[in-house]
């Protein structure tokens, strides 16, 4: 008895604080919730002046309400990277708390493949949805990202780690969550996309630490 309950401790713990190699999984929030989403620990030692962000998800809510996809707050600014879906517009993209939108003129219920990219010295964004890149925008020129970060996934930051609400939530799948300090060339985002290797400095799939909360589980993906 005392072998069992500790390997069922153990289990737990590597759960809630594990790294593990994610290929092939995907972290499912099956329903609406204030409390549940998973945070995704990094190693940032210094602010971004650049980053790229790919992912891929999976939901039916777009054409019924919002949702978070990914949030990145810092103790300065619960919004320093958001990127949310609009309902009736499309993609929100938001750094240092100015935001911008993408609009999406047809809403499918599959699979969607994302990469989003911006710098600092131009204040340039992409977005890349599929594959296929929408039309540049620019934000918050001169501006640098902190890296005193809290990253979560299934729910909006309204301040640092919390304040979350269950109408912003994500309810569906979401994985292949890569992050880099640097804005990856058209080439390398095909690369991604593809499935292909190009391995990420700030947050990487295949050794992720992560801590879960709530109701999610992680399944095998539903997309290639």
């Amino acid at each position: 008895m005392e072998k069992l309950l500790c390997f069922l401790v153990l289990t737990s713990l590597s759960y809630a604080f594990g790294q593990t190699d994610m290929s092939m999984k995907a972290f499912v929030f099956p329903k609406e919730s204030d409390n549940s989403y998973v945070t995704l620990k990094t190693r940032l030692t210094k602010p971004l002046k650049a980053f790229t962000v790919c992912l891929h998800f999976y939901t039916e809510l777009s054409s019924t309400r919002g949702y978070s996809i990914f949030s990145y707050a810092t103790k300065r600014q619960s919004n320093e990277i958001l990127i949310f879906w609009s309902k009736d517009i499309g993609y929100s993209f938001t750094v240092g708390g100015s935001e911008i939108l993408f609009e999406v003129p047809e809403v499918t219920v599959a699979p969607v493949h994302i990469c989003t990219s911006w710098e600092s010295a131009s204040g340039i964004v992409e977005l890349w949805v599929d594959g296929k890149p929408r039309v540049r925008k620019s934000l918050k020129r001169g501006y640098t990202v902190g890296e005193d970060a809290s990253i979560i996934l299934g729910q909006e930051q309204d301040s640092f780690g919390g304040s979350f609400e269950t109408q912003q939530s994500l309810v569906g799948d979401i994985g292949n969550v890569n992050m880099w300090d640097f804005v990856l060339s058209p080439d390398e985002i095909n690369t991604v996309y593809l499935g292909g290797p190009f391995s990420p400095n700030v947050l990487y799939w295949r050794a992720l630490k992560y801590e879960v909360q709530g109701e999610v589980f992680i399944k095998p993906q539903l997309w290639s």
